[in-house]
C-alpha cells in the first residue's frame, strides 16, 4: 500500500487544479475521504480475515465496483454536495478507484482485486515505482524513509505539479482580457 498521506492527493491535486467553482469544499472533502476509504479493509485482519481473502486486504474494497458503489453513494448525496448527481457520482467514484490503481503500481505486498466479483484473480500494473509501505507499526526507520522518498517523487512531486499548473493556469486566464 502507498501510505494514507499519499492516497488523498491525487484527488487534492485534480480538486486544486479545478478550482473551487467546479469543485466545491463539500465534494472535494468527499474525494479526499473517499480515496482513503478502500483501506478500511485492514480491520478484516482483526477479525482474522486472511490478507489473500477476497475480503482482506486489497480484495472487494479496491475493486472497480466498490468504486462504483462509493460513486453511488456521491451521487445519492449530490444535494449535501452542492451540485447534481452526475459530478459527485464520477469524482467520488474516481477518487476511490484512485486507490486501487496506486497500491497497483507499488511493488510489494499482494496485487490488486479490481473485477472483484467476477474476476478473483489480483492484478499490479505493468510498472511498479512506487515502494510499498510497511504496516504502521514498521513505519518508523531506515524502510519508512524508503517509501517516504519514493511517494515524494511518484506521487506527491506529479500531484504538486499538477496543481500548480491548475491554478496556475485557472490565474492566467482570469487575467486574460475578453
Amino acid at each position: 500500500m502507498t501510505t494514507l498521506i499519499s492516497h488523498p492527493l491525487p484527488v487534492l491535486a485534480v480538486g486544486l487544479a479545478l478550482g473551487s467553482r467546479q469543485i466545491p469544499p463539500r465534494l472535494l472533502l468527499a474525494g479526499l475521504l473517499s480515496a482513503c476509504l478502500p483501506d478500511a479493509d485492514v480491520l478484516a485482519f482483526q477479525l482474522g480475515i486472511a490478507y489473500a481473502d477476497a475480503f482482506g486486504h486489497r480484495g472487494f474494497s479496491h475493486s472497480l465496483l466498490f468504486a462504483a458503489g462509493c460513486g453511488l453513494f456521491g451521487a445519492l448525496g449530490s444535494r449535501w454536495l452542492g451540485c447534481g448527481p452526475l459530478k459527485p457520482g464520477l469524482w467520488v467514484g474516481l477518487a476511490c478507484a484512485s486507490h486501487g490503481l496506486l497500491d497497483a503500481l507499488t511493488n510489494g505486498g499482494l496485487d490488486v482485486a479490481f473485477f472483484w466479483p467476477w474476476d478473483a484473480q489480483r492484478y499490479f500494473l505493468p510498472w511498479r515505482p512506487i515502494v510499498v509501505s510497511p504496516f504502521i507499526g514498521n513505519f518508523f526507520g531506515p524502510r519508512g524513509v524508503q517509501v517516504l522518498l519514493s511517494e515524494a517523487r511518484w506521487v506527491w512531486a506529479p500531484c504538486a505539479g499538477l496543481a500548480l499548473s491548475g491554478v496556475g493556469l485557472r490565474a492566467l486566464l482570469r487575467r486574460r482580457p475578453n
